[in-house]
């Protein structure tokens, strides 16, 4: 189910960009007929290179959008003049007159401002919550220490060996052993909490100047106004470029009796704001972005609570309500030393878990450092500036991106690149006893659930 709402998510914007591009051949081929037919693979062009960098491909969006309006321009000016023939460079010639002339208007400008914030915010929105999840996936592999499965069988079990199988630990012992557990998760919090405040301000972005959805749905009306702006000033542009790159040569005899076709002088029909496409989200930008916002939201400060989601649960510990006659490591009494804080160095004098301080886990700084460079990458996405993705236009395998799907259902996306954990840590040595089983089970099983919480961001 996860991973289908991943799918659904990914298949939002893929289907922004396919409906936007079937309105445009729509429109166009009922507006200009041949005309557009015949040199619609600009076009597609355009869709095809917007389509290339959403999905992580090495796309500078600028270059490739003066370039559109480069090469519309040489076929339009070619349309207007078809008196005349134009040799390649001719037509190089006339390209490099587009922004002296401006021969679309001030569309280009506006549209590249639009498309260009809007489709770094979206890929590196959907980048970021494909880094949350396998931030959260990897960690959930990490295996407890051995410090750690000793305190866990002391805590579960040695009341078995007192006789007193029934009396479950104290919350506050509980606390202590998860906080030695989960240490080095705990140090996550920090750049996990800047990471989702990140993540948050994109999403702000993409709800309002940087709505990717409003700037595609009438993308077909901009461009056509464009064209409109260079057929009212033909005249004025074409005689600029014959001053500036020489006149041309006439064309054959039977090419210059024809004039310009009347059908080109069609103007577009009306844009209707109620005839925006159906994605196959089913929902807006909006109310998608809403209801990730509100997972996100629940998602901060996961790793420095989770000790405390552990010790509530009712199955595990006897309870707040209970702290007289509890199983304290010793005895059926109340539990007496003070809760450690959260993190590492907080954890030199826990009671319960032995814990070298000074040894950090390698892996889990790895994920901070992920997820560090991510939070990077969202500002910049926040404040216009486009981000550097590793180019996965060509891989065709789903193993980097965790997301379950089908390469021809839901190819990768993105390629997330880390470490993961490793089977066994040749610092941690396995405990080769059966009844050691359900302490790392029940650390790696609540894991395993911060994992799959955090993956319903996706959803």
């Amino acid at each position: 189910m996860i991973e289908n709402m991943q799918c659904l998510k990914i298949k939002f914007f893929r289907e922004l960009l396919e409906n936007a591009e079937k309105s445009l051949n729509d429109m166009f081929v009922r507006t200009y007929g041949m005309l557009y037919m015949q040199n619609s693979e600009v076009f597609q062009d355009l869709f095809t290179e917007l389509k290339r960098y959403y999905t992580g491909g090495n796309v500078n969006l600028e270059e490739m959008l003066n370039d559109f309006w480069a090469r519309l321009l040489e076929r339009m000016f070619q349309l207007i003049n078809p008196q005349y023939h134009f040799s390649e460079d001719y037509l190089e010639c006339v390209s490099k007159y587009t922004d002296q002339l401006k021969p679309f208007g001030d569309v280009p400008r506006k549209l590249k401002i639009q498309i260009t914030r809007a489709f770094i915010a979206a890929r590196t929105f959907v980048q970021g919550l494909t880094v949350g999840r396998e931030v959260a996936n990897r960690v959930s592999k990490v295996s407890p220490t051995p410090g750690c499965i000793r305190a866990l069988m002391k805590m579960l079990y040695c009341a078995y060996c007192r006789g007193l199988p029934t009396v479950r630990p104290c919350n506050n012992y509980c606390l202590n052993v998860m906080k030695g557990c989960l240490a080095n998760q705990a140090d996550l919090d920090t750049e996990w909490n800047l990471f989702i405040d990140a993540m948050l301000l994109v999403a702000e972005r993409l709800e309002g100047p940087f709505n990717i959805e409003s700037v595609m749905d009438p993308i077909d009306v901009k461009i056509s106004e464009a064209i409109m702006n260079m057929q009212e000033n033909s005249m004025q542009v074409s005689a600029k470029v014959f001053q500036g790159c020489g006149q041309p040569k006439p064309a054959p005899a039977l090419r210059s009796a024809r004039s310009a076709p009347e059908n080109f002088n069609t103007r577009f029909r009306p844009y209707n704001p109620e005839e925006r496409p159906t994605t196959a989200a089913g929902t807006s930008l909006d109310r998608l972005v809403t209801d990730i916002k509100e997972k996100l939201k629940l998602s901060k400060k996961v790793w420095s609570t989770l000790p405390y989601t552990i010790c509530k649960d009712e199955s595990v510990t006897a309870g707040t309500s209970n702290e007289e006659e509890c199983w304290n490591g010793h005895s059926k009494a109340r539990y007496l030393p003070e809760i450690m804080n959260d993190g590492l160095t907080n954890q030199i004098n826990n009671p319960e878990v032995d814990v070298d301080i000074t040894r950090p886990d390698t892996f889990i700084r790895q994920q901070i450092m992920a997820l560090r460079v991510m939070t990077n990458k969202l500002k910049n996405a926040y404040n216009g500036n486009d981000v550097n993705f590793q180019d996965t236009s060509d891989e065709s395998s789903g193993s980097g991106s965790g997301s379950g799907c089908m390469d021809d259902v839901c190819p990768t996306e993105f390629e997330f690149v880390t470490t993961e954990a490793p089977a066994v840590d040749p610092d941690r040595r396995e405990v080769d006893s059966s009844a050691a089983q359900r302490g790392p089970s029940l650390l790696s099983g609540s894991l395993v659930c911060v994992a799959l919480a955090l993956q319903r961001l996706c959803r």
